[in-house]
């Protein structure tokens, strides 16, 4: 392949990607050279993908001390450079708006996806390099992810931050002042950033995807407001109102409480995406009628967690039902099984709430959540010591990078290999090696990846609120009553 002058070719992506032409070449030319140093333009390249020369052309900004050596530095100049091809929000609106209407929401959608993975927004590259696999369980197939896609803090970084004074802007990453911000050594680039505006029962919401999608089209909602997270009836009206909106994606909240709820409680948010989870697949294992809502078809979920299933075409008796769930289960006590609404002035019960359109009909998996902590399964954090957030609670597990390295170092214990494995796993691979008679070169991989299954499997079934045994289903079946359901 012929070596082609790299910043020649990078402006040629930019004309031909972006809104500039032939007449901006030479103010392309030189902004860039501002950017990443002269000298550059004399740089030879053999790529051709527009993010490829990016990286290279922050590569010569590093050698050059045109940018730091910290990672959050080169994002910062990444960024920028990948603004060049993206339109203004304003732009990116209007053309937004204007496909929905005038061709069809799908479509609308499609073309904003797709513009963040071009613009480099969505992280392709980093996001390949996670490790993902399927694993068989009794609850159906759950989904594992060790995530390598967003970088690990560079200590240099870390020293860099701890000098730097407190900046307050933007409040959260939630913020709609994140748009186009330009990024700081504590704080991310999102200089190539764009969110769609929309209208959510008379407020004004924002549309974004993530930019480490864990999953097909993973997106946020977001409310225009810094405002705190809050599952109220509300929430599901909004949920439902979102699914009717965006076509083909489904929408969840996190919980609105520590422990059970996500990362980020500060700012009122939703996800969603394109993706089928294994909780959606799962099938009702007891049939429910609630009392007045009669119309509305329920039951209780085959599920590790606490769930019950509504489905039906009525938006509003949907949202009536949930509400009247949410309501009875904030201020519901069983000690028997050691339910507890509140303890010491704190607020144990809440819901993570799932919206999505099947077969034409609305249906929403209400979650009951309670963040009385377990010991039941003290095993089980060497894998996850996180909360169990709502991509969680979906079936799909997302487990530190340190992991990747660590069960390597499982791997060769199993086959009685030196090894430096942590102490910490010790007592599930010692579990693992009485289970197996014949753990070998083969199937060990196979092996660890299927008991990390059953081990996820646990840590949902812990984070439910009641058992799957007949004290569980009993104590289950006591709160249903308490909502009201038809015998």
């Amino acid at each position: 392949m012929d070596d082609k002058l790299l910043l020649d070719t990078f402006i040629k992506q930019v004309i031909e990607q972006g809104n500039y032409t032939e007449l901006d070449r030479n103010y392309l030319y030189n902004r860039i050279l501002n950017l990443v140093g002269e000298g550059v333009e004399k740089l030879t390249t053999t790529k051709n993908e527009i993010i490829d020369l990016k990286n290279e052309l922050v590569e010569y900004a590093v050698q050059h001390g045109k940018v730091g050596e910290t990672l959050n530095e080169q994002d910062c100049l990444g960024a920028e450079l990948m603004n060049f091809i993206t339109p203004l929000p304003s732009k990116v609106n209007q053309d937004f708006w204007q496909t929905y209407q005038q061709k069809s929401p799908e479509e609308a959608i499609q073309n904003f996806y797709d513009l963040s993975k071009r613009n480099d927004y969505i992280k392709t590259k980093a996001i390949a390099k996670n490790i993902y696999f399927p694993v068989e369980t009794s609850y159906g197939q759950l989904e594992i992810t060790i995530n390598l896609s967003k970088p690990e803090k560079d200590p240099k970084q870390i020293a860099l931050a701890k000098k730097m004074k407190a900046s307050g802007y933007p409040l959260c990453q939630l913020c709609m002042e994140n748009e186009g911000y330009q990024g700081r050594i504590n704080y991310p680039a999102r200089a190539n950033h764009r969110i769609i505006r929309f209208n959510l029962d008379d407020k004004q919401w924002g549309f974004q995807y993530s930019p480490y999608a864990y999953f097909n089209e993973h997106c946020i909602f977001l409310d225009t407001i810094h405002e705190p997270m809050e599952i109220t009836k509300q929430t599901f009206n909004n949920l439902l109102g979102i699914i009717e909106q965006f076509p083909g994606y489904f929408v969840g909240s996190n919980a609105d409480l520590p422990i059970v709820g996500g990362s980020i409680l500060t700012h009122e948010h939703y996800q969603g995406g394109r993706h089928t989870f294994a909780m959606e697949k799962a099938p009702i294992e007891t049939e429910l009628k609630f009392a007045g809502y009669e119309d509305i078809q329920a039951g209780i979920v085959k599920w590790p967690m606490s769930v019950i299933r509504l489905r039906g075409n009525s938006k509003e008796d949907l949202v009536d039902l949930a509400d009247k769930i949410l309501k009875t289960w904030r201020g519901y006590s069983d000690e028997q099984v050691s339910v507890l609404a509140e303890s010491n002035g704190e607020k144990h019960h809440t819901i993570t709430p799932i919206a999505r359109k099947r077969d034409g009909q609305l249906e929403l998996d209400l979650v009951l959540r309670d963040n009385q902590t377990s010991e039941q399964y003290p095993d089980v954090q060497h894998i996850k010591k996180e909360n169990i957030g709502l991509i969680g609670v979906m079936g799909l597990a997302i487990l530190p990078p340190r992991l990747k390295d660590e069960l390597q170092e499982v791997e060769k214990y199993l086959l009685g290999q030196e090894n430096k494995m942590e102490e910490y796993h010790q007592v599930w691979a010692d579990d693992i090696k009485q289970k197996y008679s014949d753990i070998g070169q083969d199937n060990v991989g196979t092996i660890i990846q299927q008991e990390l299954g059953r081990v996820f499997a646990r840590v949902l079934e812990d984070a439910g609120v009641y058992k799957h045994d007949e004290t569980g289903r009993m104590a289950f079946k006591r709160f249903v009553e308490e909502v009201g359901i038809v015998d």
